[in-house]
């Protein structure tokens, strides 16, 4: 039976909502499962087993440390699941404990033994032929030990503040024979990262020993003369968020940069250790970090093992990875037109990596170069090592156009690339923008501005993703390339916004002291982006009758919002059907009766990570359909500069609802189905259905439907040299 949206039940209760922290936690057991799942090539295991690892870095990086810090002072009201931080720290050991014991078991029982099998092998220092051990010894003694820097711990050598994230030895030594236990003096040797920490054998490419190894293994060289008793490893994560105070700010770059050499002076928040390493060495390394026990981590095996990621590049069977594949372009670039001809006929839709990005660098290197082209515009939130986007935007500088970047220098972890990046564009000429203080700048759009001959003509690109050539091929992402007016006067005044308007400005607007920018399509935070989904919700409902029944459908990487759970509640209860395929972060609960039982959440974790947004709502039979760069969480809704955008031709909509929204939703392969409780189950084939793995499906439609391409570098490249030589013989 349907339900009224005036329906008394009391929408903020805690009871409807997943915690965010643990929700994320069920994330990355996911991202587990699928180096468990023998199904998979064993590279790929070996592949999630370090995204595992990673994310885990980050989450205790970010989101404990948080919590640590209200702990710590006593502080921290309950969110809207109603636990208190000391009940998230307390629930997050237990479930990371067990998530940490099961990596640490597939990799040493599964994948290490596995990979031996295909020659892969990490050979301990002590099983090494008398040969090889010589050879090595050796390396120690010309390469890594004048590297070292033994430090020992005692009343006048206080314990040494170890930099975030590395690897360590505890030693333990007499100082003389016969003294006890209790009496034992301890050391810790930092293994450098400057160092490779997979070394090779000389006679075989493909075996390796670790780096801490060797250093064990020859540590006494260290202690000349000590009586050493034992060695074990250790490795330390502290509190790496960024805690600017921004309405103090008078340099963002210059504070950026600060902030950042003040990282290694953070508290630490985890403390993983070998798994054979005695209480009483424990018990002096946990004073020496300040740790409490709840956050101590005895690891069965290895730690790091990101660092694994060396072996995925090895040239072994190819069956042991996930057969090749190469982006496609879209039949409409099989012409000489240029790409801003092909734009003025009709929009673009690209979607990634299935599509290739090489389209995007295209427009920008044919801008740069463009003599009708006056300026250019982009965002920049995360770029690659060697980008071409960069390169373009200094070609353009060079060649006389108006070039702006608005640089977000708080993308997390990426502070230091994107400090190079500013400096290096404002040395070519480009105006260089980071953004508004207080705000991240996290949407994405491009702006060309061109004269043609009937008058200015403004082309963009949207999107869901970055701007970096190396994670389009490793993200799903969506982006739009279109010459639309009114989205050209949108996209010029949010440029505006990000490089004209002050901190001060932005606060006026939010509290209502000055009036909301106006835009005529996009939707943007901090400004409407919130209210204005929730109303595209609330319409929903009003607009569900039992013969033409509301629908929405949302595909985000995270949904934890409170106000747009309680729209998503009460459009259930009005008999609205809500799908989500939330990849990460869902806090809203399904399945509760009254409440939610007209929604449906899964989520995929297949071969590339799920970055799309979609909001899709059914609106009475006119289907309306938006793409953005916003999650459906506080910190993109009220925190940054965010934007959705509307997708309003037909044939697009139609494959985006229809294709990319429904594969998604309907994998039976690669997705687990949210349930009420927080936890996810496998979703199954139904008896006779056929096997729908979504990410197969897109690169089975993009080969079916696109050009074929160069391998992914070289179509970056050759796609617009190519264009470029036709555009200059057209005029020429």
């Amino acid at each position: 039976m349907d339900r009224t949206m005036d329906d008394p039940k009391d929408l903020v209760d805690p009871k409807y909502y997943i915690n965010r922290e643990l929700s994320w936690l069920e994330f990355n057991a996911r991202v587990l499962e699928e180096a468990l799942d023998r199904t998979n090539p064993l590279l790929e295991r070996l592949k999630f087993l370090a995204i595992f690892s990673s994310n885990l870095d980050e989450f205790f990086m970010i989101r404990v440390a948080n919590l640590r810090e209200l702990e710590v002072a006593g502080a921290g009201d309950p969110g809207s699941d109603g636990m208190r931080p000391v009940e998230q720290l307390d629930a997050i050991a237990l479930r990371a404990q067990d998530l940490v014991s099961r990596h640490a078991a597939c990799l040493r029982d599964e994948i290490l033994p596995a990979l031996a099998e295909h020659g892969i092998r990490i050979v301990p220092v002590s099983e090494l032929a008398e040969k090889e051990q010589e050879r090595l010894a050796r390396r120690f003694r010309e390469e890594i030990f004048p590297v070292l820097t033994p430090m020992t711990v005692d009343p006048s050598h206080p314990f040494p503040h170890l930099p975030n994230r590395s690897l360590n030895l505890i030693v333990t030594f007499r100082a003389r024979p016969g003294l006890q236990p209790e009496e034992l003096e301890y050391a810790i040797v930092e293994v450098p990262d400057v160092l490779d920490r997979l070394i090779p054998l000389e006679d075989n490419p493909t075996h390796f020993v670790l780096l801490e190894d060797l250093i064990r293994y020859h540590s006494g060289a260290l202690f000349s003369g000590l009586e050493l008793e034992g060695a074990w490893f250790f490795r330390g994560t502290r509190n790496a968020d960024l805690t600017l105070e921004e309405q103090e700010v008078e340099n963002l770059l210059m504070d950026i940069e600060r902030e950042l050499r003040d990282r290694t002076l953070r508290r630490m928040v985890r403390l993983e250790v070998s798994v054979d390493m005695p209480p009483v060495v424990l018990d002096r390394l946990r004073e020496g970090v300040e740790v409490p026990e709840r956050d101590v981590y005895a690891v069965p095996g290895l730690l790091h093992a990101p660092d694994l990621m060396r072996l995925y590049g090895l040239d072994v069977a190819p069956e042991l990875r996930d057969p090749p594949f190469n982006p496609r372009l879209s039949p409409r670039l099989a012409t000489n037109d240029s790409l801003f001809a092909i734009l003025r006929e009709k929009d673009l839709l690209l979607h990634h990596p299935y599509e290739s990005f090489s389209t995007v660098v295209e427009l920008l290197q044919h801008a740069a170069t463009d003599r009708r082209v006056l300026a250019i515009k982009l965002t920049l939130y995360r770029t690659s090592g060697d980008s071409v986007i960069i390169q373009a935007l200094k070609d353009a500088a060079e060649n006389g156009k108006q070039v702006t970047a608005v640089v977000e220098l708080k993308a997390r972890f990426d502070e230091r690339n994107n400090i190079v990046w500013a400096r290096e564009l404002e040395r070519a000429g480009v105006h260089v923008v980071y953004g508004i203080v207080g705000l991240k700048t996290h949407c994405k759009a491009a702006l060309v501005v061109r004269r043609e001959k009937t008058g200015i003509r403004r082309y963009m690109h949207l999107a869901t993703g970055n701007y970096n050539s190396s994670t389009a091929r490793l993200y799903t992402d969506l982006g739009l390339l279109t010459c639309d007016p009114l989205l050209g006067e949108d996209v010029s005044h949010l440029f505006n916004i990000l490089t004209g308007y002050t901190a001060r400005t932005i606060h006026d607007i939010r509290h209502g002291e000055h009036p909301l920018p106006h835009f005529h399509k996009l939707l943007v935070a901090p400004f409407d982006l919130r209210d204005r989904l929730i109303e595209l919700i609330d319409q929903e409902a009003a607009l569900h009758r039992p013969d033409r029944p509301g629908l929405i459908q949302i595909r985000v990487n995270s949904l934890s919002e409170p106000g747009i759970i309680q729209a998503l509640y009460r459009a259930s209860m009005a008999g609205v059907q809500v799908h989500l395929n939330v990849r990460g972060i869902c806090c809203i609960r399904p399945g509760i009766p009254g409440v939610s039982e007209n929604i449906r959440v899964v989520s995929v974790v297949d071969r590339f990570l799920e970055h799309t947004r979609i909001y899709h709502f059914g609106h009475g039979g006119r289907h309306l359909v938006f793409l953005g760069s916003a999650d459906a969480m506080p910190r993109n809704l009220f925190r940054r500069i965010e934007t959705v955008f509307p997708v309003e031709d037909p044939d697009l909509k139609e494959r985006l609802i229809q294709e990319i929204l429904f594969l998604g939703l309907h994998d039976n392969a690669k997705a687990r189905r949210l349930m009420a409780d927080g936890g996810y189950a496998r979703v199954l084939p139904e008896e006779g259905e056929p096997v729908l793995r979504s990410q197969e499906r897109y690169i089975e439609l993009a080969r079916e439907a696109g050009l074929k391409s160069l391998p992914y570098d070289q179509s970056i490249r050759e796609a617009a040299r190519q264009r470029r030589s036709r555009t200059r013989s057209r005029h020429t």
